[in-house]
């Protein structure tokens, strides 16, 4: 509505002889209890006028009733001036604008990003965790890449350490070589299971220990497995030839059950970093950090640096022994990455409890002069919680990711098979749907709520083909193509006039805010307010279709062809909104 900016400049300037800055002009959708489509805030133009708001905006009002062809109405409501404008702009706009393939496509802005996701233990399965994790970050790269960045998906995987010398422990102790091939589980499961097997060893031992006389964290920390797994963790740091051996057999295992998740739930990366590569790194920047002053050296040799002044603590950067920590780690890794990619953005999509370790880890980064901190961003996500009961994990702790998803397309099965109306379709069709649906009520379900809330996921609530949910939307778009292919449908503009019904001008509106939609998304890095767009198109498409008569029988060929226009753009818009959010549409359904 850039012409109603336009033309308010020049009332300005011709009513009250006054320059206005740029962004003073606010153009807000008009509130649906007042009659227009366009609403001018007038408060700040108050001060130029010297008039109360009211008179201001009758001043403005009847001046671009006079000047703009497209202003056929006006009526003020205190400061607000709302302005109706005329069917033939809104025709005219989505002739040239909606309806051509190019809608939606935003320009390439030359910038990069990097969105890092995922970021597993290779000592267990993804879980429920994992799964809001992937999706969040596959949905928000997507989402960067629409909105014109170029994008980096990475994972960085947790593949060294205590825990994965438990399962390696407990495998060597009980596996009797047992093997993906010969157990029938998946590599990530097989591994799962020794590192839950290893876990209730070790409790035994400290029972034993503890009626032995030993305290519960004497015990804890003399107990004859966990010895055991620090030494086969020395081992390994030391490049044992068995113990490495062993490492990559059982993490080989794990990244070909990690790929079937992730394939199962339509996620990818263009780089897998991997900890037992960049545990060491970081040293150099320490070394740089006391050069600089950034880092201090205790007595004892250990490094620190002190961010009290910040509001923060004093954090360890090196331990005494000058082995590394976490976050030395971390801040070595970030140089890589960004030695790597060179981006100008760099999100990291990591739960909430690691708030404070983000924190500490940009501040650092910055403190030691890294330009490309700046963009540096922690995307912190609530947990997801199940209602108890509704399902039962395999280990008795945590939703495992293969099971949930299986639960998805069992529940996306059954609930499609009562309404009855997949009999004609194949075995293969059917499968792919139940797929679609039940995968697509999930993600929905988790991307529809704003990343930083705590959520509640339940498996059933989310497949119901009524309400804010992706089925609802996958059962419109489905409609539409039905409609469309009932209709035999080319897309060709309408030149004769069409009168309006105001359901359908407010289907234009709705439906031409797609790319902004897009680009409001991508700058909150937040999938939410883009799915909650969708579910609003999908909601206006069945009250449109409820409320015409029907299309396919329309006589008036400019009108039929209009409404078939307006079902055509609604289609593709779901599709293409959806797709960014990882969810297919079914053509049928």
């Amino acid at each position: 509505m850039n012409f109603i900016i336009t033309a308010t400049h020049k009332a300005i300037k011709e009513l009250y002889n006054e320059e206005v800055a740029e962004g003073v002009i606010n153009i807000q959708d008009t509130r649906k209890e007042f009659e227009g489509q366009a609403t001018i805030v007038v408060f700040p133009i108050v001060r130029l006028s010297k008039k109360s708001p009211e008179q201001t905006a009758n001043d403005l009002g009847n001046y671009l009733l006079e000047n703009l062809k497209e202003v056929t109405a006006f009526n003020v409501v205190k400061g607000f001036l709302n302005l109706s404008i005329a069917n033939e702009y809104w025709l005219s706009l989505f002739n040239n604008e909606l309806l051509v393939p190019e809608f939606g496509a935003i320009k390439p802005n030359g910038k990069k990003v990097m969105v890092e996701y995922s970021s597993p233990n290779t000592n267990k399965p993804l879980h429920l965790g994992h799964v809001r994790n992937n999706l969040l970050g596959y949905a928000v790269a997507e989402l960067l890449k629409a909105d014109g960045y170029e994008v980096f998906k990475v994972n960085l995987v947790n593949d060294r350490g205590i825990h994965i010398c438990k399962s390696m422990l407990a495998w060597q102790k009980w596996g009797n070589e047992e093997t993906p091939q010969s157990s029938g589980l998946k590599g990530d499961h097989l591994v799962g299971k020794y590192y839950v097997i290893f876990d209730k060893e070790y409790k035994k031992e400290i029972e034993a220990l503890m009626r032995d006389g030993l305290t519960e964290d004497e015990a804890k920390k003399n107990a004859p497995l966990i010895l055991e797994a620090q030494q086969m963790l020395l081992a390994w740091e030391a490049g044992d030839d068995a113990v490495i051996s062993l490492w990559q057999k059982m993490n080989g295992w794990v990244y070909e059950g990690f790929e079937v998740t992730y394939k199962n739930l339509g996620v990818d990366f263009d780089k897998y970093y991997y900890e037992s590569n960049t545990y060491l790194l970081g040293k150099g920047t320490v070394d740089e950090g006391l050069a600089s002053g950034v880092f201090f050296k205790k007595p004892d040799g250990s490094v620190w640096i002190d961010l009290t002044a910040d509001g923060l603590d004093q954090k360890l950067v090196l331990r005494a022994d000058g082995t590394s920590v976490y976050i030395t780690q971390d801040l070595g890794t970030a140089q890589m990455k960004y030695d790597d990619f060179k981006m100008d953005e760099s999100i990291y999509v990591v739960g909430n409890e690691q708030d404070y370790h983000f924190k500490v880890l940009f501040l650092i980064l910055e403190k030691l002069g890294k330009t490309w901190a700046k963009g540096l961003y922690h995307l912190s996500y609530g947990m997801v919680d199940l209602p108890s009961g509704k399902m039962k994990s395999r280990e008795g702790t945590v939703v495992d990711a293969d099971d949930l998803i299986a639960e998805m397309v069992s529940t996306a099965k059954q609930k499609t098979e009562a309404l009855g109306k997949v009999d004609h379709f194949s075995d293969e069709e059917k499968n792919t749907l139940y797929y679609n649906i039940g995968l697509g009520a999930l993600k929905y379900f988790l991307l529809k709520v704003e990343p930083k809330k705590r959520l509640l996921f339940d498996p059933s609530e989310s497949i119901d083909f009524q309400g804010n949910t992706g089925p609802f939307i996958q059962y419109t778009h489905a409609r539409v193509k039905s409609l469309l292919n009932k209709a035999g449908y080319v897309s060709e503009p309408v030149t004769a006039p069409v009168e309006l019904s105001e359901t359908e001008l407010e289907m234009i509106l709705l439906l031409s805010k797609y790319p902004s939609e897009i680009s409001l998304a991508a700058k909150a890095y937040s999938p939410a307010s883009l799915a909650n767009y969708l579910y609003e198109v999908a909601k206006m498409f069945n009250k449109f279709y409820h409320e015409v008569p029907p299309i396919v029988k329309e006589e008036d060929a400019a009108v039929k062809q209009h409404r078939l226009n307006l079902s055509a753009v609604t289609a593709t818009i779901l599709k293409a909104g959806m797709s960014i959010l990882g969810i297919t549409v079914p053509e049928r359904m």
